[in-house]
This record gives C-alpha cells, sequence and structure tokens, in this order.
C-alpha cells in the first residue's frame, strides 16, 4: 500500500494543548501503515514544536518509529521525557503556528531582549558579513560552561584525569546523544546568546534548538579522527536561504584541539561555486578543505555562531584534552 492518507490537521490537539504535534505523531503512524506523506514543507515547523518543548527531532522520530505509541501514549513519554511544558512557552507556540498576536507576557519577553544593549560590536557584524561567523566572547558563565563540561563528562563516564576513560563511549563518533538536562538548558537560554543570534537576524522572534553536545577525545593509534569532516547541513535540491549555526565551547579549545573548522567567506562564493559542479555531482564530495579551510580555537565560554552556507566541521584532534561542546542554534519563531 503507498497511497496518501489525510492525517490530523495542525489544530488538532490532545491533553498538552500543543497544536501540530498531533499532526507530527499521525503523519508517522501512517508511513508505518504505508501510507505516503509529503510534509517537507513543514519540516521547519516540526523542528520548532520539538524546540518548543525541549526534544531533538531525531530522538522523537526515532521513539515513534520505534513504539508506535497511541497519542496519549506519545504526550505521555513527552511529559516523562521533559516535563509538562510550560503554558506561556505552549501559548508562544500556538500563536507562531496560528498568526494570532502574542499574549501579554511574551510579548514582555521579546521586548526584554530587544531593549537588551547589543552583544556583537559594529566591527563583530562587519566580520560576519565579510566572514560568515562570529565569536561571542562570555556567552554564559563561568559556572555554567563548567557545570555544563561536567554533565557531559559525567554522561559519557569520562573522568578528566584519566585519559584511557575517554573513549569508552565513542565508537559512534564524537556527538553526545545528551539533550534534556537543567544546566544545558540553562547555557540555551542564555540571553547573551539570544541577543546574539536577534542582532544577526534582525529579530528577538526566536525559537532556541535543542540539540546535542559534543565530547572529541585526542585522537590515538587505536582512535582515529571520526568525523565529521567539512560538509554542509543544508539541503542543495532547494533555494539556498539565510540560515544559522552555533557551537558553545565549554572548556579552552585551541585550534589544534579539533576546533571547529570553515571555509571563511564561503557564503558569497557557494551560488558560483556551485555552478562550476558539473550535473549529478554532490557539492559534499568535493575536496572542501581545497576552498580555504581554517580552525576557529576559541576560550572556554566562546559561542561561535556560524553562516550555514559554510562549509563546517571537526577536525581530528591533536592536543591533551578533549573537545567540550555545546550545540545552540536558534530559529525565527513565525513560520
Amino acid at each position: 500500500m503507498n497511497k496518501s492518507l489525510s492525517i490530523s490537521h495542525s489544530t488538532e490537539v490532545g491533553s498538552l494543548g500543543v497544536l501540530h504535534l498531533k499532526r507530527i505523531w499521525s503523519s508517522v503512524m501512517a508511513e508505518l501503515l504505508g501510507h505516503s506523506i509529503n510534509r517537507h514543507s513543514e519540516q521547519c515547523l516540526d523542528k520548532i514544536v520539538m524546540d518548543c518543548l525541549g526534544l531533538g527531532l531525531h530522538e522523537t522520530l526515532q521513539h515513534l518509529y520505534a513504539s508506535a505509541p497511541t497519542f496519549d501514549d506519545f504526550e505521555k513519554w513527552i511529559v516523562t521525557k521533559v516535563g509538562r511544558p510550560e503554558q506561556v512557552s505552549i501559548n508562544r507556540l500556538n500563536a507562531t503556528i496560528t498568526g494570532d498576536a502574542y499574549t501579554e507576557p511574551v510579548q514582555q519577553w521579546l521586548k526584554t531582549i530587544e531593549n537588551m544593549e547589543p552583544v556583537l560590536t559594529q566591527d563583530d557584524l562587519s566580520f560576519w558579513e565579510e566572514n560568515g561567523f562570529v565569536v561571542l566572547k562570555d556567552a554564559v558563565s563561568t559556572r555554567a560552561r563548567a557545570e555544563a563540561a561536567s554533565v557531559i563528562c559525567d554522561h559519557v563516564g569520562a573522568d578528566p584525569g584519566s585519559p584511557d576513560s575517554w573513549y569508552g563511549s565513542v565508537a559512534h563518533g564524537i556527538m553526545v546523544e545528551l539533550i534534556q538536562h537543567p544546566l544545558l538548558q540553562e547555557n540555551r537560554h542564555s540571553l547573551r546568546i539570544h541577543k546574539a543570534f536577534a542582532q544577526l537576524w534582525g529579530t528577538a522572534d526566536l525559537w532556541v534548538s535543542a540539540d546535542r553536545c559534543g565530547f572529541h577525545p585526542p585522537q590515538r593509534n587505536d582512535w582515529p579522527f571520526p568525523g565529521p569532516d567539512l560538509h554542509w547541513d543544508i539541503d542543495f535540491t532547494l533555494p539556498l536561504t539565510f540560515g544559522t549555526q552555533g557551537i558553545l565551547y565549554l572548556t579552552d579549545t585551541p585550534s589544534e584541539q579539533g576546533a571547529l573548522t570553515l571555509v571563511p567567506g564561503f557564503h558569497h562564493r557557494l551560488p558560483d561555486w556551485l555552478r562550476t559542479l558539473k550535473p549529478e555531482t554532490d557539492p559534499q564530495q568535493q575536496d572542501l578543505h581545497a576552498l580555504g579551510s581554517m580552525a576557529v580555537g576559541g576560550q572556554a565560554g566562546d559561542m561561535i555562531i556560524w553562516h550555514h552556507a559554510l562549509p563546517h566541521g571537526s577536525r581530528p584532534n591533536l592536543g591533551s584534552r578533549p573537545r567540550i561542546v555545546q550545540y545552540i542554534n536558534m530559529l525565527p519563531g513565525r513560520v
């Protein structure tokens, strides 16, 4: 069977009162029954719903496909995973989807961000325009970054003083599937980070991503660099648009310690470069380092935001300490 099926409308809700959530669930259930569901145009909205709830989109879809829960059980899983969402967040999300005016508490919160002093200087913004990335210093407090780094180490079973313990949970790479934790959530809601994204997007009405962390130990003979090397996280079958990505260094990360690597300024060159490729050529399979890659080292607390049109990735960690990071990004609220 490969027939289309009418799935739940975005306005249908369950006990949590979250718009669009039942539509996400019902589309997966329909696919499990063999129906063809095409919701590519709703991917951004799906992501915003999950970000609002504090859930990773991948972990949520993985649960739905593996467990095929009833919608009631799906909502119970959400509450067990992240707690019951705050009503102010639900109100903001629902207004985002319907286009209705935000409630007064949401408007006041957005004004708090809008009325903050800029955290990126004019020189920072000029650097961003030319190079496609910028570094926000002291994005979170010394305590916040140290405690978040400790949480990640505990999660992967790494003792900072015992190098052999750094490799116990990295068989599948440097990404850490840790999303729900109060200290990580605290960093995501840093006002300095939000203001920086607001300056780049031109609006404070942004949703912070519920994203993973990273633990990247030094490479050694039995653990070579696993990647990811330079790549893009964009769909080249769609028109190129503005977008951001971000990484928060939780520990000092010199350039040789697996630092974020990207190709500065390539957001200006990407469209012309794509036109030079032969038909059916995969942009991701080219020698992207030849385009002019560089490592962006930094100190604990540095938040690096880059234009998503820049090739980016990690690099071999040739240092003596692990690279410990948290991925944080923001997307516009109105879709």
